[in-house]
Formats: structure tokens, C-alpha cells, sequence
């Protein structure tokens, strides 16, 4: 079935069939709701837009008044905050004032202070330098007086040196030994008084075993228990003697004489090896013979009494021995305890026969610094000494000599005199 619809623009008919004309309808009808839609919304925007236009009028009329009012506020809140700040500044500018005022106080009193420190450190200083130049005059005088003191004894140990050697070049060789012998008798016998208990010490006489020492000590005590027994041997030689003996020669000598005689230690005094500093040093224990001391005569009474005294620390140990002798009983065990103590004591003097050597050297070296300052000061006096013979050559001949202007100088002189 078909329809005939007319152009409302040119009035013409076309002729369409229903499904057509459905659909054209159904086109006519979306347009004209959409013209009428549009519209709408065209005078909704208008409308909308008179609305917020009216709207952002009155909003900009309140923010010129806003920004008014926050201006008159921000300058009022200047005009206070400038004010603020003046006051702040004066208030500061007093204290200011008054800080400078109180530096300017303290920094007199600092001035002051330093000032008075400066002059307590001046006089401090003063002080501190007449005490040193005081010291060290001081000091310059002890210097001088232990330099004349060492130079004494220096002077008197080249005169004992050159009296020994003296001595030694007008004695033969076995009144050289006798001499020893003598000397260590007499250091006994000056020693004799102050020991106690039964002392013998004589030269040995007795050669029934083919050979003897010099001189035996023993000692006991009241019950018969011997305490210290020692087998001496003195040896010497003159120092132009053509063979020189050595310490060493009569260690073997010794020890069998000790041995034979029942003697506990064995010393040798000896005057043999006089440079020879393992021996000059102090007390020598030998380390080939047993219980054997090799020393100068120096050490003779020194080494007496240290053995004496160890000897007597173990008189005790020695009684009870005996008395435990006497009982029969077993004392092996003893004796391993008796001689550990000799050995630790052999051990411990040993150690102090190297600190007296240590002590030795020492002195020998201040005595050889002492003499190196007596030659420098025998070189200055024999500089003095050609510098006055100078002094005392000049003469105006000598200073004429060669300077005609002077020789002539001085002969008009003489002729006016």
C-alpha cells in the first residue's frame, strides 16, 4: 500500500510505500524533537549564562569591596608594623648603646688586666733570670770545684801510678809477690778484731802433698763445725818482666791445692794482666774450676766478707747436719738443699759481681772525660801562655819595622823628648 505525501516547500506529491513512509516519518519526527530540544537547551545555556553573568557581577562587586577592606587593613597593619619596628629600633639601639658602653668597660678592665699581667710575667721573668743567672753561677762554681777536685785526684793518681811503678822497678819478683802477701795479711789483720769466733788465717807451710797455696783461712764455730775454709794464692810481676804470666797459668795449680788442703773456695789475687778489663772490672767467678774467684787485691777483704756472711747464713743448716751426722740419719736430701742454696747464692753474686762491673765502667769512663777535660785545659794554658809570650815580644821596634811614617813618628818624638 503506498501513501502520497506533499512537499509543504514545492507543493509536489511523491507517492511512497508504508514502510518508506514509516521510516521518513520516524526521520521528520527525530528532527523536529531534536530542533525543539535544541532550542531548549539554547535558551537554557542564554538563560544559564544571564544567571552566572549577573551572579559574577555581584561576586566581583563583593571582591573590589574585599580587596578594599583588605586593603585599608594590610595599610593599617603596615602603618602598626612600621611603628613596631621604629620602637624596635630604639629599644635596640639603647641596648646597643649599653653593650658598647659595657665592651668598651670591659675591654679597660681587659687592657688593665693584660697591662697588670704583662708586668707580674716582666718581673716574673726578671726574677726567673737572676735565679738562673744565679744557678748557673752556682753551678759554675760547683763545676769549678769538682774540676779541681777531679784534677787533684787525677794529679794524685799519676803520683800513686808513678810512685807504684816506681815502686815495682826497684823490687824483684819475689819481693814483688812477698809485697802482696804482705798487703793482704795487714788488710786482715786490720779486719781481725772485728770478726768473731775461731779464725785462722796463716800462710800454707805444709808441702807433704808436693806443692803449695800462699795462705788458708778457716773458720769453726765453738762445737768444732767448720763455717768458711778459703786456700789464697798472691800473684805478681814487675812490669818490665819479659814473660808475661797470665791469671789462667795458676788456676789448675790452685784448685788442686785447694783440694788437697780441704778448702771449700779457692781466690787468686793477682796483679797479672793489668789491661786486661774481664779482670779489672770487678770479681771474677772462674768458669772452669768450681767455687774459684779470681780478683785484685782491692777485692780481697769485699770477697771475705761476702763469703763469710753467706757461710754464715748456712751455719745453721750446718749444725743440724751434724747433729743429724750424729744420729745416723739419712741426710742426702739435706745436702742436695744445702747446695742448691750455694749454687742459687754463687748465682745471685755472680749477678752482683756484674752490676759492680757496670759500676766500674761507668766510674773509668768519667775519669777518662775528667782527663780529656785536664788536657783541654793543659791546651788552653799553653795557648795563654804563647799569646803573653807574644804580648811580651811586641816592642816599637818590632811594630816600626816595616811602617816608615811610624818610625818616623816616633823619632820626631824622641827628639822633642
Amino acid at each position: 500500500m503506498n501513501t502520497t505525501i506533499t512537499c509543504p516547500h514545492c507543493q509536489k506529491e511523491f507517492s511512497l510505500d508504508n514502510n518508506e513512509a514509516q521510516q521518513l516519518f520516524s526521520e521528520l519526527k527525530d528532527k523536529a524533537f531534536n530542533s525543539e530540544l535544541e532550542k531548549r537547551l539554547i535558551s537554557e545555556k542564554k538563560h544559564i549564562q544571564e544567571k552566572c553573568q549577573s551572579q559574577f557581577d555581584l561576586s566581583l562587586k563583593d571582591k573590589d569591596n574585599i580587596i578594599a577592606n583588605l586593603k585599608s587593613e594590610l595599610k593599617q597593619q603596615q602603618t602598626q608594623i612600621k611603628i613596631a619596628v621604629q620602637d624596635k629600633e630604639k629599644e635596640m639601639q639603647a641596648k646597643i648603646s649599653d653593650l658598647q658602653s659595657q665592651l668598651k668597660m670591659e675591654q679597660v678592665k681587659l687592657d688593665n688586666a693584660v697591662l697588670k699581667k704583662e708586668t707580674e710575667m716582666k718581673e716574673e721573668i726578671s726574677s726567673l733570670k737572676n735565679n738562673l743567672l744565679i744557678e748557673q753561677q752556682k753551678s759554675q762554681n760547683l763545676l769549678n770545684a769538682e774540676k779541681d777536685k777531679y784534677q787533684s785526684a787525677l794529679k794524685l793518681k799519676d803520683e800513686q801510678i808513678a810512685q807504684y811503678k816506681d815502686f815495682k822497678s826497684k823490687m824483684n819478683v819475689k819481693l814483688l809477690g812477698e809485697s802482696l802477701e804482705k798487703h793482704c795479711l795487714i788488710e786482715f789483720n786490720k779486719l781481725r778484731p772485728l770478726l768473731s769466733g775461731n779464725i785462722y788465717f796463716e800462710k800454707d807451710n805444709d808441702i807433704s802433698s808436693g806443692s803449695k797455696g800462699d795462705f788458708i783461712y778457716r773458720e769453726t764455730d765453738n762445737s768444732g763445725i767448720e763455717i768458711l775454709s778459703i786456700m789464697f794464692e798472691m800473684k805478681n810481676e814487675q812490669d818490665t818482666t819479659a814473660t808475661k804470666h797470665k791469671n789462667e797459668d795458676f788456676l789448675a795449680k790452685l784448685d788442686k791445692d785447694r783440694n788437697n788442703k780441704n778448702c771449700e773456695y779457692a781466690v787468686l789475687v793477682s796483679l797479672l794482666e793489668q789491661d786486661n778489663e774481664f779482670y779489672n772490672n770487678g770479681i771474677v767467678l772462674s768458669h772452669q774450676y768450681p767455687k774459684m774467684y779470681v780478683i785484685r787485691p782491692q777485692f780481697f777483704i769485699p770477697l771475705l766478707m761476702i763469703l763469710r756472711n753467706s757461710a754464715m747464713k748456712s751455719l745453721l743448716y750446718k749444725q743440724e747436719l751434724a747433729n743429724i751426722r750424729n744420729q745416723n740419719i739419712d741426710i742426702t736430701n739435706f745436702e742436695n738443699d744445702i747446695n742448691e742454696f750455694k749454687d742459687k747464692f754463687a748465682r745471685n753474686y755472680r749477678l752482683a759481681s756484674e752490676k759492680f762491673k757496670t759500676a766500674i765502667d761507668e766510674i773509668d769512663k768519667t775519669i777518662s772525660h775528667l782527663q780529656k777535660t785536664k788536657e783541654a785545659l793543659l791546651s788552653s794554658e799553653n795557648n795563654l801562655r804563647l799569646a803573653n809570650n807574644k804580648a811580651e815580644d811586641l816592642s816599637i821596634k818590632r811594630l816600626t819595622k816595616n811602617n816608615p811614617t811610624m818610625k818616623q813618628a816616633f823619632d820626631e818624638l824622641n827628639k822633642g823628648k
